[in-house]
């Protein structure tokens, strides 16, 4: 009864609320204030795609400011008022902001204008985490709308501050919207997709600042707005003018205490407080009363020493500070740039020489060596005057009859007596019974390839039809209203039979009407090896067999008695002669090789100045590097003394902008061999920054040349660059190597964009001399076989061979590998697609490469080369034929035996296998490689293998520093799986046609020039 009372007066004190309370004017207008963040990439690789440089940032600033241009405030769609802020930074290895955030278009497009390219590296995870930090702290508060423009081609040379796609995601997080922009159609698309946010088709969109002609792209412009407009009205836009707040409800029960929350996280730490002032100084104490007079006292003697005083009453505390506000978190700072390299350590001193071993044993035998060639027949000497006949001699006393002589000692053991008189036939053994069924043959050749039918005649084809006329498209009716099923109708008469209809879905369809028997199909391919039968039954017992052979030889009799002495014997014919001088110096030349000839050019000093900057490219950069080693690796050795006035120096200086350049010395006393000079090339680094040409020539001039100078010596310079410097460097420096003292050859290849170099900068880098300068069109061309040889005959066009002086005279090889430690495994592929002919030729080709290398002297030879064996078949077929050796007999007879597996080929075992039991010692625990060698891996394969555990076993490659040469013969190879078995070094793969051609000297050659 009560709640019928309440009920009326509830109702009524709403209806009196809502008539009280106004609605909201869906009309009124919302102000939507966008802010907008230009990111623009100002380096080298953008600087350098239009001439003169710097065109191109030219364009994107016009593009951007014609941008700002049409960002206007606006009334959108009657409801949102748009407002704009714009600010903006350029980047290159660093970052400069050029405006702050500000809603003045024309202070903005006026610092626009002010930007100068800086034409170095790309660090663009750099300039994402400056936009992020700056629109953060300088957006206005009420901005909701937040949008970047990042005008870049997607090509980054490094990323110090955390990686591009992280510090995207960071701007993402912070709620900037990021529009992604390829200045020209050179462009790294898969960068530009890491930057634009999501989904990419709206964000990125192919989105391009200019033509190829240099226009600018207005629809790109205006497309980007109508995205930014139509985000901004979706964010500020809310229809809460529609929105009327309810009658409140009853009051709800009380609900149960809530669970204790978890304990929160530490909050940031306050900001240090001001220091409290000084505590008020305690009051002095109330002096005593006075003593009596006493009387002098005897003077005492001298007391120990006094106990310390007690500590004074400490003052009072100040008053503490007060606490200062909680200070807000930074934005991270970038990571800084990497430390320069430091130098090379000097090498240790000489340690003191060991005790003296114990004396070997002696060694066997060696085999006799090969006969020398006879000998030119000498000239005819002059005949001699004749002698005077010598007078007759006096005949000597008879002597005495000697005493008889005493029983001389045991004489040595007689020959071994007669064989014996055949024995007669022995009896007819049992026949044995039949041997078990021998293995299964050699798979046999395929069958001759049938002859193709003859081509079955053309059908005559049919009428054409006349075409019909084209009638009037006629209105969509409307969808009429769903019939009856109707029965299901007699099957039709088999139709045609259709073409081949696409790939059908991955999930089976329902199960079709049994088909027509189809025609007869063409035989399939040859099927693989079957596996081994079971073993046969027992054979019938075979026929008796022949007769024996006779009886081995019977044991000598018992020794005779010691007979009387003989007469003394004729004398026996003429000793062969025994080793020459000359023979013993060819047996020791073709074991150990340490007696072979060397090249060398005389006193040589060679600067090779190569460009680091980001246009190149690292891989370009990597065959810079790689053109380098193989012209010096042809002038044969280097001097092992630098302040030497004989011998061959080389130095290099890499360069990119201004104070970046490294250089190699030619007077360097740590590059003593061609093993150091490889190695410190190979740790050059790609700079990646801008183009300092004409600097970098006087750099090596001054630094390299200049000071080290030797008085016999001649002075070359090869100067690698694309023709193109940054205009900021100075133009007259190109000619700094033209002293008249240096021959300086200038190389010029196009650069990264695909653009020809400029012929006019190549010709004054070569000192006017246009026979001087070679064109190219790609970096790969530097290292091909024909231009090594051209660079070797330009730099060294008089070489003379150095031979030992040996007591015989013969012509000799110029040794290979000498004094340069490297051990090389060869893994050779034994599978069934090699055959038994192929293999038989790559075994040929490794013992050619044995007798060709300058082998070590010893096991405990720290200088030339050793050699390893591995074949390879399956997952789990590995058989070593010989470990890393240097004796020459033991490879060759260890060769001979190997047997060929014919077998399937998995490389990524075979690659384990050898690291674990060649590299390492068989337990992988301590390495059998030396460790100041070279470790060379050369596989031979036909190009088709399995790559089950490849990427385990690369890496372990990597681990041990393995060095992969691949040679890969025939048309049908696997490029990716070799590229991966080659550390993906293209030049590192030599093809050839057949296996029987791997022993040719034009391949032959190649291969040791590059081992070496």
């Amino acid at each position: 009864m009560l709640l019928k009372l309440l009920l009326p007066c509830l109702l009524f004190g709403a209806l009196s609320q809502a008539q009280q309370e106004p609605a909201m004017d869906c009309s009124a207008q919302i102000k939507c204030p966008i802010n907008v963040y230009f990111t623009i990439d100002t380096s080298e690789s953008i600087a350098l795609q239009v001439l003169p440089p710097g065109g191109l940032v030219e364009r994107i600033k016009s593009f951007s400011e014609l941008f700002v241009k049409k960002l206007q405030e606006e009334l959108y769609k009657d409801h949102i008022t748009i407002t704009w802020e714009f600010g903006g930074l350029h980047f290159s290895d660093e970052v400069k902001i050029y405006s702050q955030i500000t809603s003045n278009s024309n202070e903005y497009i006026q610092r626009l204008r002010s930007i100068k390219y800086l034409g170095r590296g790309t660090f663009t995870d750099c300039a994402l985490s400056n936009m992020t930090s700056q629109v953060v702290a300088q957006a206005s508060p009420e901005n909701r709308v937040r949008f970047a423009v990042v005008i870049t081609d997607g090509h980054v040379t490094g990323s110090p501050c955390g990686g591009m796609k992280s510090r995207a995601e960071s701007a993402r997080d912070a709620g900037i919207k990021l529009f992604a922009v390829s200045p020209s159609t050179n462009k790294y698309e898969s960068g530009l997709r890491e930057i634009a946010n999501s989904p990419v088709e709206l964000y990125r969109n192919n989105y391009q600042a200019t033509g190829t002609t240099g226009e600018i792209h207005v629809e790109t412009i205006d497309r980007i707005i109508k995205v930014m407009k139509q985000e901004a009205y979706s964010e500020c836009y809310k229809l809460t003018c529609l929105e009327k707040p309810g009658t409140p409800g009853p009051k709800g029960y009380r609900g149960q205490k809530g669970a204790k929350g978890d304990i929160g996280g530490a909050g940031p730490p306050g900001e240090k407080g001001r220091q409290g002032d000084p505590g008020i100084e305690g009051p002095i104490g109330y002096p005593g009363p006075k003593g009596f007079h006493g009387m002098k006292g005897e003077k005492g003697e001298l007391g120990s020493e006094g106990k310390r005083g007690v500590t004074g009453l400490a003052g009072r505390n100040g008053t503490d500070g007060q606490k200062g506000k909680l200070g807000r978190i930074g934005a991270p700072g970038c990571k800084g740039d990497p430390g320069d390299k430091g130098p090379l350590g000097y090498p240790g001193d000489v340690g003191e020489r060991g005790q003296e071993g114990d004396p070997g044993s002696k060694g066997d035998h060696g085999r006799p060596g090969r006969d020398g060639p006879p000998g030119p027949p000498g000239e005819l000497g002059q005949k001699g005057e004749q002698g005077s006949p010598g007078s007759p001699g006096l005949p000597g006393q008879k002597g005495r009859q000697g005493e008889r002589g005493g029983g001389g000692p045991k004489g040595e053991p007689g020959r071994r007596g007669d064989p014996g008189t055949k024995g007669g036939a022995g009896p007819i053994g049992p026949s044995g019974e039949k041997g078990d069924v021998g293995p299964e043959g050699q798979r046999g050749l395929p069958g001759e390839v049938g002859n193709k039918g003859a081509k079955g005649d053309l059908g005559l084809p049919g009428p054409r039809g006349s075409s019909g006329e084209i009638g009037s498209l006629g209105r969509n009716g409307s969808r009429g209203d769903s019939g009856d099923v109707g029965q299901r109708g007699e099957p039709g008469a088999p139709g045609p039979k259709g073409d081949r209809g696409r790939t059908g879905f991955s999930y089976p369809g329902p199960r079709g009407p049994t088909g027509d028997r189809g025609d007869k199909g063409n035989p399939g391919p040859q099927g693989a090896r079957g596996e081994y039968g079971q073993k046969g039954a027992p054979g019938v017992k075979g026929t008796s067999g022949d007769p024996g052979d006779p009886g081995p030889t019977g044991e000598p009799g018992p020794r005779a008695p010691q007979g009387e002495p003989g007469e003394p014997g004729d004398p026996g014919p003429e000793g062969d002669p025994g080793l020459t001088d000359c023979d013993v110096m060819t047996y020791v030349r073709e074991t150990c090789g340490c007696c072979d000839c060397e090249k060398r050019c005389g006193a040589l000093d060679i600067v090779f100045v190569i460009d680091s900057s980001e246009s190149v490219g690292l891989t370009n950069f990597t065959l810079e590097k790689n053109f380098v080693i193989n012209v010096v690796s042809r002038l044969g050795s280097i001097a092992k003394d630098p302040k030497s006035d004989t011998g061959t120096r080389v130095g290099i200086v890499q360069y990119s902008h201004d104070n970046t350049f490294e250089a190699i010395q030619l007077n360097d006393s740590r590059i003593d061999s061609l093993a150091t000079f490889k190695d410190a090339v190979k740790r050059l680094q790609w700079i990646a920054g801008g183009t300092y040409t004409p600097s970098a020539l006087r750099f090596a001039y001054d630094h390299l040349i200049k000071g080290s100078k030797r008085d016999k010596a001649k002075v070359f310079a090869v100067v690698i660059t694309d023709g193109r410097y940054d205009p900021r460097d100075d133009e007259t420096l190109l000619q700094s190597l033209c002293s008249g003292d240096v021959i300086v050859n200038a190389i010029g290849i196009g650069d990264m964009f695909s653009r020809h170099q400029e012929d006019e900068s190549l010709k004054s880098i070569a000192c006017n001399d246009q026979s001087r300068v070679t064109g190219m069109n790609l970096f790969a061309d530097l290292v091909a076989e024909e231009f090594i040889d051209k660079m070797e005959e330009v730099l060294c066009p008089d070489p003379f061979i150095v031979c030992p002086d040996l007591p015989c005279k013969t012509e000799l090889a110029v040794a290979h590998c000498t004094q340069r430690p490297v051990d090389i495994v060869f893994l050779l592929d034994g599978s069934e697609r090699i055959g038994l002919e192929n293999f038989r030729y790559a075994r040929t080709f490794v013992e050619d490469v044995a007798r060709r290398l300058t082998l070590a002297r010893n096991k405990d030879d720290e200088l030339n080369a050793r050699m390893a064996l591995l074949q390879y078949g399956s997952e789990a077929e590995q058989r070593v034929a010989f470990s890393l050796s240097h004796n020459l007999t033991v490879i060759a007879d260890r060769l001979a035996q190997m047997k060929y597996l014919d077998s399937s080929s998995n490389v990524g075992s075979a690659i384990i296998h050898a690291i674990n039991n060649i590299v390492n010692d068989q337990g992988g625990r301590q390495r059998v490689a030396r460790r100041n060698a070279e470790l060379a891996f050369v596989f031979i394969t036909d190009g088709i293998t399995g790559s089950k555990s490849l990427s385990e076993a690369v890496t372990s490659m990597r681990k041990v520093d393995a060095v992969p040469t691949v040679i890969a013969v025939g048309d049908d190879v696997d490029m990716d799986i070799l590229l991966q078995i080659g550390l993906g070094d293209r030049t590192a793969i030599f093809r050839e046609k057949s296996f029987s051609q791997l022993s040719r000297s034009s391949f032959f050659d190649r291969f040791i020039r590059w081992i070496c």
